[in-house]
C-alpha cells in the first residue's frame, strides 16, 4: 500500500472514527497504524468496525523512548495526531493532569519526529476552545483571531497548537494545525448531545427516568462525525503545512434545540433536570466558525445537514446499547 497512516489515540472517539474512515474508504490505498496507552482501561470497543484492518501499538505518548521507538518501526507518511484529555469540564477539577498530560504527549510526538529526523504529515486535531470567549463582533470566527481559551483544556490546546507551528518553523516538520468545532460524535459521552442521546436510549431501555443537562442556551455550529474525518483526510491531501485551518458546520444551533429534537425522536416520555453539576465554572457559550480559508483550499464542504447527524448519533447509540445488552445476557 502506498501511505502508511499513524493515529494516534485510536481508541479514543476521533482516532476511532478516523480508523473506520481510512479502514472502509481508503483501504487500497492505506495501510492504518493506530496507538493507544498500553495501560488505557477504555479497551478497544470503539474499534469494532476497524480492529482487524488496523494495525495496533502499545505506546504511552508521555514515554519519549517508547514514542521513539514506535516512529522507528512504523515510519508513517501522515500522522493524524488526535490523543488528548479532551473533558472540558472534568478539566476543571483535573487541571495538572489534562494539561500535563496534553502538553507533554504533544512534545514527545515533536522531539520523538526530531530526533529520528522523519518528517511526516501532521494533522494535529486543535479545537475551538483555543479561542474561548468571544464577544458578537468576533464572530463568525476565523484563524487570526486571538486565543483566549477559558478552560484547562483549551490552554493545553492552545499550548499544542503553538508548540506545533514552533517545530514547524524551526525543525521543518510538515504540521497541518486543524481547529476542529463542534461535531456530532456518539462516541464521546462527555459531548453535550452524545450524553443526551445515551440518556434518551437508557430512559427507553428503562435504566433511568430522567435527563440530566447543563446550560442551554450556548449557541454551537454542528458537523457531521463522517464529515469531520473526511476534513481530516482532505488537510492531509491539500492543506499547507505551517497553516492553521477552522473546520465545521454552516448551521449554528442553540443547544436546547438539539435537546428538543433529540427528545422528538425519541420512543418515551422524557422528564428533564437542570443539574448543576453539569454547569462549567467558566463557558464558551458563542462559538460560530469562518471556514473559508479551509473549504477554499481543499474544496470540502459539509455532506450532511444537523438533524441526519442528530438522526446518526441517535441510531449508534441505540447500536451500541444493543450490543452492550447483547453481552450482558
Amino acid at each position: 500500500m502506498g501511505i502508511s497512516a499513524l493515529i494516534t489515540g485510536v481508541t479514543g472517539s476521533a482516532g476511532s472514527y478516523m480508523a473506520d474512515f481510512l479502514t472502509q474508504n481508503k483501504s487500497g490505498e492505506v495501510a492504518a497504524f493506530g496507538i493507544s496507552r498500553w495501560h488505557s482501561t477504555s479497551g478497544n470497543h470503539n474499534l469494532s468496525n476497524s480492529k482487524e484492518k488496523v494495525s495496533l501499538f502499545d505506546c504511552d505518548l508521555l514515554d519519549l523512548s517508547a514514542v521513539i521507538r514506535t516512529l522507528s518501526q512504523i515510519k508513517p507518511d501522515v500522522i493524524f495526531h488526535f490523543a488528548s484529555h479532551a473533558n472540558v469540564l472534568l478539566s476543571f477539577n483535573n487541571p495538572l493532569s489534562v494539561v500535563d498530560n496534553n502538553v507533554r504527549s504533544t512534545l514527545n510526538l515533536m522531539e520523538a519526529l526530531r530526533i529520528l529526523n522523519l518528517k511526516p504529515v501532521v494533522v494535529a486535531a486543535s479545537t475551538s476552545e483555543v479561542y474561548g470567549k468571544i464577544s458578537l463582533d468576533d464572530t463568525p470566527i476565523n484563524e487570526n483571531l486571538i486565543m483566549r481559551p477559558m478552560s484547562p483544556y483549551g490552554a493545553s490546546k492552545a499550548f499544542q497548537d503553538h508548540i506545533e507551528l514552533v517545530y514547524f518553523e524551526a525543525f521543518k516538520i510538515p504540521i497541518i494545525r486543524t481547529r476542529m468545532f463542534t461535531y456530532v460524535n456518539a462516541r464521546r459521552g462527555d459531548l453535550f448531545a452524545t450524553s443526551w442521546a445515551r440518556q434518551i436510549v437508557d430512559i427507553e431501555g428503562g435504566k433511568r427516568k430522567t435527563l440530566k443537562h447543563g446550560n442551554l442556551e450556548s449557541i454551537r455550529t454542528l458537523l457531521d462525525v463522517r464529515d469531520a474525518m473526511e476534513a481530516y483526510w482532505l488537510a492531509f491531501l491539500k492543506g499547507r503545512p505551517g497553516e492553521a485551518y477552522n473546520v465545521g458546520g454552516t448551521q449554528s444551533v442553540k443547544v436546547g434545540d438539539v435537546l428538543r429534537y433529540l427528545i422528538a425522536q425519541s420512543t418515551a416520555d422524557i422528564n428533564t433536570e437542570l443539574d448543576p453539576a453539569l454547569i462549567r465554572p467558566s463557558d464558551v457559550t458563542l462559538q460560530i466558525p469562518d471556514c473559508t480559508k479551509f473549504m477554499s483550499e481543499t474544496g470540502w464542504s459539509p455532506k450532511y445537514d444537523v438533524n441526519s447527524s442528530l438522526d446518526f448519533l441517535l441510531r449508534e447509540t441505540r447500536e451500541n446499547y444493543n450490543k452492550q445488552r447483547a453481552v450482558s445476557n
